[in-house]
């Protein structure tokens, strides 16, 4: 298998090349005709400091999905993955963003990307702003627009959120896929199942996820930032979105990842790279990391524990497998992290991690007491 990887990863340039030759064949015919059609912004959740601040999205033609009802059939939640998957991106689209008087522009590249940057006059407070988005030259005459964000969730029109982050207590970074939403990710059949005919309605949170999450982000106190770092494409982002919404938890960046030959890199090289650049733009502020025990988020985030030191405060790992060399294997790893002044917890569920946040002072009493009566809420109504 080594020598396998191996071999892929010196063919991986080649492919991509490849690949990109392609691309841009078939968009030199396709994207002047998509340019003509009516267009859409998909907007994600912009971050940055007072001083720098960015917002990316999507330029896309319609295909938007119908909208999540919990009684939903599995046809239709299948229909609307569909058309996420097999969305229209539109290049060489201007897009404008307007941020407290700062007018900046992007160009959409041949995949529909858009980044904005923003440099503000004055530093930002902290907390959660508004971008004003447009396509200049693209507005109905009417002012109503050919725009929409395409935010679910997170605004109404033509306007974006962005988190400023100042001066908060830490940070949390965590996966999404069987750390926060259910997903059977070790096991492929019952993986294609949740996910193809789901949707962000019927999809479940772990017990208790909600409440450890506002807890330690202290949900309408000095809200403390949490950053979402996950595998699954860009065309899920509206669905994860409307997820955490619907079932309260606080919302936070995505960091998804792009369709195609990115998805062939390795886990672990996208997930570094991810987190890397987070810890690079908050440079005073440290972290607590939480993932499971499915894929190789131990192994991830014991490498970040030793490459920053004094940076990590502890890390916690959701049980999900019931392999007991992969339990010893994350308990040789907390052993390992535990020489760097940092606790790796392998928690069984929430509740667990819960009661390690309370011993080490990150979240209060009452706070531990409401994850527990969430987690025996969800307890009682599946009995």
């Amino acid at each position: 298998m080594s020598a396998l990887k191996t071999a892929f990863k010196a063919l991986l340039p080649a492919l991509e090349r490849g690949g990109s030759f392609a691309d841009r064949t078939f968009n030199g015919i396709v994207q002047p005709r998509r340019a003509r059609g009516k267009l859409i912004l998909q907007a994600y959740v912009g971050w940055g400091t007072p001083r720098e601040v960015e917002l990316s999205g999507r330029v896309l033609l319609p295909r938007t999905p119908q909208r999540a009802m919990k009684g939903d059939t599995r046809l239709r939640n299948f229909s609307n993955v569909m058309r996420r998957m097999l969305s229209r991106e539109v290049g060489g689209i201007t897009v404008q963003g307007t941020l407290d008087g700062q007018v900046v522009q992007a160009v959409s590249d041949l995949d529909g990307y858009f980044n904005l940057k923003f440099t503000p006059a004055q530093p930002l407070p902290a907390g959660w702003h508004q971008v004003t988005l447009t396509m200049p030259g693209r507005d109905a005459p009417d002012g109503t627009g050919q725009v929409g964000t395409g935010q679910a969730g997170v605004g109404q029109g033509r306007r974006a959120r962005v988190q400023v982050i100042d001066c908060a207590r830490y940070g949390i970074i965590s996966d999404l896929d069987d750390t926060v939403i259910q997903s059977d990710v070790t096991s492929v059949p019952r993986m294609l199942q949740t996910v193809l005919t789901g949707n962000a309605r019927t999809r479940l949170p772990f017990p208790g996820v909600g409440a450890l999450y506002r807890a330690l982000t202290r949900d309408g106190l000095e809200r403390n930032p949490i950053f979402y770092v996950s595998s699954s494409p860009w065309n899920f982002f509206d669905l994860l979105l409307s997820f955490l919404d619907y079932r309260r938890i606080p919302l936070g960046p995505l960091f998804l990842r792009n369709w195609g030959f990115d998805l062939l890199r390795g886990h672990g090289e996208y997930k570094h790279g991810v987190i890397e650049g987070i810890l690079t733009r908050f440079p005073q502020l440290p972290f607590i990391l939480v993932g499971d025990s499915g894929e190789k988020d131990p192994e991830i985030y014991a490498e970040i524990v030793r490459r920053h030191p004094n940076r990590v405060l502890a890390v916690y790992i959701r049980d999900v497998t019931t392999d007991a060399m992969r339990d010893q294997g994350v308990l040789d790893l907390a052993r390992e992290v535990r020489k760097a002044g940092v606790d790796l917890v392998l928690a069984r569920d929430s509740l667990a991690a819960a009661g390690h946040a309370l011993a080490a002072g990150f979240i209060t009493p009452d706070e531990y007491r409401a994850v527990m009566e969430s987690v025996q809420d969800t307890a009682a109504h599946t009995t």
